[in-house]
């Protein structure tokens, strides 16, 4: 190995060290009273499964929560199958009305709104969500997410599908390495 080469790999190894250091302070940074319940959540990232039980076709879904707006919002992001699919989150405390709301838009062309409420005794986080031109004629989705003691964090949802609730998707995320959430 050449001595350029040392101090190339070096700088790389400093630069990721620097740059993971500035993540993990972000994510330690001050947040709005009410968003602390998601610092659990925040600078993870996230692998989970969507497929229906027997389909033969994953439906990889990866995210990445962090703190966002000097601590006054929790941004998520997150993409389907590598850019099929995907959105961009703000969850945020609303007090009008003296709630965590959120705004959650779509690749698809469609956006959400919604509250949540976090149970301290169970440690889930409940979301309603009003959804706003969809094509399939959901009009409302209720989620239920939690932490697992094993780290995992599990989601469950059902959406109001032409005035009929019907079950959505479920999966349990694993917290993986930093990656891209990709986009096309």
């Amino acid at each position: 190995m050449t001595k350029r080469n040392m101090v190339m790999k070096i700088l790389l190894l400093l630069c990721s060290m620097l740059f993971t250091a500035a993540i993990g302070a972000a994510e330690t940074g001050a947040l709005h009273p009410k968003l602390e319940v998601f610092r659990p959540y925040l600078g993870q990232y996230w692998q989970g499964n969507l497929a229906e039980p027997g389909s033969t076709k994953a439906v990889i879904d990866r995210s990445h929560w962090f703190r966002a707006l000097n601590g006054q919002a929790i941004k998520t992001v997150h993409s389907i199958n590598h850019g099929e699919y995907g959105g961009e989150s703000f969850i945020f405390w609303d007090e009008a009305k003296n709630s965590l709301a959120y705004y959650y838009f779509t690749t698809a062309g469609f956006y959400t709104y919604g509250t949540m409420q976090f149970n301290p005794q169970s440690g889930e986080i409940t979301a309603l969500e009003n959804v706003e031109n969809n094509q399939n004629g959901i009009t409302q989705v209720k989620s239920h997410s939690k932490i697992m003691p094993d780290g995992t964090l599990e989601v469950r949802s059902t959406y109001l599908q032409n005035e009929q609730w019907v079950q959505g998707h479920s999966a349990v995320y694993q917290p993986v390495a930093p990656q891209e959430i990709i986009f096309k």
